[in-house]
């Protein structure tokens, strides 16, 4: 049986080429989802899973995922599907593997009420540069800040890369940085004295949490580092606040690590340890046709609760449905 083989570094996945051409074969004939409201429907999960576990080396590459973004020293990883992007090119098809995939780490589901389960995160010159659809530099943040049940994770598809090279996502581990901040600071980022960002038409992510603490007291399993740097020019924080969110921010940077997702590539993000961004895109986007021009996908993740059944229990029929937390 072939190995798996190492990644680059740790939070990179590689697939086997047995794998990878079982996994051609399985996006090929994988039926549409369905959801329950928000949710991927638990037919679909039940589905999906049947398919991925007929690959005998899936359950490898599942066992390797969950720990490399729940174990204690994880908390993302990419999956490499680039040779499978380019089999069933990324269109039904490879977005139906894909979310076979995402099932197996928690339950992927749409917040936003206006989009789809996938939601598209292009390139738009005229947007605020610092937006995520924007080309300027997209600072450290988590999705959904400013929600009391933000999504459990976040994860990202490389449709395209920007061609001109640039654009790499950054991600830092905001346990480890605030763990090198000073007791005092801490203490400040305790405080509820922050806020950002609206919220309207959202689906199964709580109430509106205004202001809220940038550390909320829980557990690194529950409890989340409500960050986003916008919230430095967009919160009317005092002195003492605002040095204490920068100095979170710069010890953020200090750990940053980045690269630069190629086509197929699927990263996943837990947000209760770390947050994401993105570098500028190269200039000159305005020669790049819009039909080249960096394109990701988007969705989010739902953690299966304590009272939720295990994934075993579900294909045995012992669970009827998965409940959720809803808003």
């Amino acid at each position: 049986m072939p190995e798996i083989m190492d990644a680059d570094w740790d939070g990179f996945i590689d697939l086997p080429t047995h794998l990878e051409e079982d996994l051609i074969e399985i996006g090929s004939t994988l039926p549409a989802w369905s959801v329950e409201g928000a949710f991927l429907a638990v037919s679909t999960i039940e589905r999906y899973r049947a398919e991925l576990d007929s690959a005998s080396l899936f359950g490898a590459i599942r066992s390797r995922l969950l720990a490399q973004l729940k174990g204690a020293t994880g908390g993302y990883a990419v999956v490499r599907l680039r040779n499978t992007a380019q089999a069933l090119g990324i269109g039904d098809q490879f977005l139906r593997l894909a979310t076979a995939i995402l099932a197996e780490v928690a339950i992927p589901f749409q917040p936003f009420q206006r989009w789809p389960l996938w939601k598209e995160i292009g390139t738009n010159l005229n947007a605020n540069p610092c937006l995520s659809t924007g080309t300027g530099y997209n600072a450290f943040h988590m999705d959904l800040v400013n929600a009391t049940q933000p999504p459990d994770y976040t994860t990202l598809l490389c449709v395209r890369p920007d061609p001109l090279g640039a654009g790499a996502s950054i991600l830092s581990n905001t346990r480890e940085a605030v763990s090198r901040l000073t007791p005092s600071t801490r203490a400040l980022l305790a405080d509820v004295a922050c806020s950002y960002g609206g919220f309207f038409e959202l689906s199964d992510v709580g109430e509106e949490y205004k202001p809220f603490p940038v550390l909320d007291g829980e557990s690194t399993g529950s409890g989340f580092v409500r960050f986003t740097a916008k919230m430095l020019t967009e919160s009317a924080l005092d002195e003492a606040h605002t040095y204490a969110a920068r100095e979170l921010a710069d010890q953020m940077v200090a750990g940053q690590v980045s690269f630069t997702l190629q086509r197929g590539d699927l990263l996943i993000v837990n947000q209760h340890r770390w947050v994401h961004g993105r570098e500028a895109l190269a200039d000159s986007q305005h020669d790049i046709e819009p039909e080249r021009r960096r394109l990701l996908l988007q969705l989010f993740l739902r953690d299966r609760g304590p009272a939720e059944p295990a994934a075993s229990q579900v294909m045995r029929g012992e669970c009827p449905t998965i409940p959720h937390r809803s808003s």
